[in-house]
């Protein structure tokens, strides 16, 4: 198995005060991605980071080590609607409760 840490990166530090309407329905479907992603266990937990200077989300993945993590982030829709973009970090392991 690989682990990740995976940051999403808005395009704009006030994104989540200024999304526009197309960009709210991204939002719901990026939502909506990574929730399938957790009941698939790809996921193991995911979030937005409220950072006073500029929101951001994070991801925490566990995949086998035959998935390429750009291939699987890149299939966001946020991401496919060019709203953003992911940084990916390895981790030597990841631990979690449950």
């Amino acid at each position: 198995m690989k682990y990740y840490l995976c940051k999403y990166i808005p395009p704009r530090a006030d994104f989540l005060a200024t999304m526009s309407a197309d960009e709210q329905q991204w939002m719901k479907q990026h939502g909506a991605f990574l929730d399938a992603l957790l009941n698939e266990g790809k996921v193991v937990a995911h979030g937005p980071v409220m950072d006073p200077a500029g929101g951001y989300g994070v991801s925490l993945y566990q995949i086998a080590d035959d998935q390429d993590i750009q291939a699987i982030t890149s299939e966001d829709p946020i991401v496919k609607n060019g709203a953003g973009h992911y940084e990916h970090h390895p981790m030597l392991h990841l631990k979690a409760r449950g």
